[in-house]
């Protein structure tokens, strides 16, 4: 009598679970923005722990996304779904996920967005980009960010500025290094860095694939991240 196979696929499972955090995680931020909006305006102390705990959820959030579509992608290219979107109803939806936070600690999001943008992209792997880049503007910036969207040399572009110390030299010198050679084992800012590449890379037209560029400086005299679609 043949015996039962009883073989477990790890990585089936790794994936099914990555899943159900994430949507576990997904109601507990709802839950922490409901209870936000109950506490008066005289508890600023509550409101600040409220806040912070909100930032590091959306920070685990992305984190499992991260880690589930990579696993979804087994390789350095992602599945995508690419469709035309309104670019406006794109950035809507990333100003919800963060308002919150952005109230609770009295930041400043300028956005600056040309007339009836339409493009083709994956709108959930590049909202899951911008997600990130924001979060980590907010944890840097002082008080103003800027989100810039716009046109140029027939390329979307996505930029976001902030007032912060900038970004350390060790990011800006690992912009040039080969994806096969990028440092994920530096932790959140290594792995973020290889995501966001490898997702902009996903998206090509031609010969032509998006790029992610890190600098210092622009209008803020921050962090500049911009990221380019073809």
């Amino acid at each position: 009598m043949p015996r039962e196979d009883t073989s477990i696929d790890f990585s089936t499972i790794l994936g099914s679970a990555v899943h159900d955090m994430k949507n576990s995680l997904c109601l507990l931020m709802q839950s922490i923005e409901n209870l936000g909006q109950s506490l008066v305006e005289t508890n600023p102390v509550s409101r600040e722990h409220l806040a912070s705990a909100h930032y590091e959820a959306a920070r685990l959030n992305t984190g499992l996304v991260q880690l589930l579509s990579l696993y979804r992608a087994g390789s350095d290219n992602l599945p995508l779904t690419i469709d035309e979107y309104h670019i406006d109803d794109v950035i809507e939806d990333l100003l919800a996920t963060n308002e919150s936070y952005l109230n609770h600690k009295n930041m400043i999001l300028e956005v600056s967005l040309s007339a009836d943008l339409v493009w083709y992209l994956d709108a959930d792997l590049i909202g899951i980009l911008l997600n990130d880049v924001l979060i980590n503007a907010m944890r840097y910036s002082k008080k103003n960010i800027h989100l810039s969207v716009y046109t140029e040399h027939k390329q979307l572009v996505f930029k976001v500025e902030d007032d912060g110390p900038g970004y350390p030299k060790s990011m800006l010198e690992a912009q040039s290094v080969q994806m096969q050679q990028c440092d994920i084992g530096e932790g959140r800012t290594g792995l973020g860095l290889y995501f966001a590449r490898l997702i902009a890379k996903a998206h090509t037209k031609g010969e032509t694939e998006g790029k992610i560029y890190l600098e210092n400086g622009g209008s803020l005299g921050g962090s500049v991240f911009i990221l380019t679609l073809p």
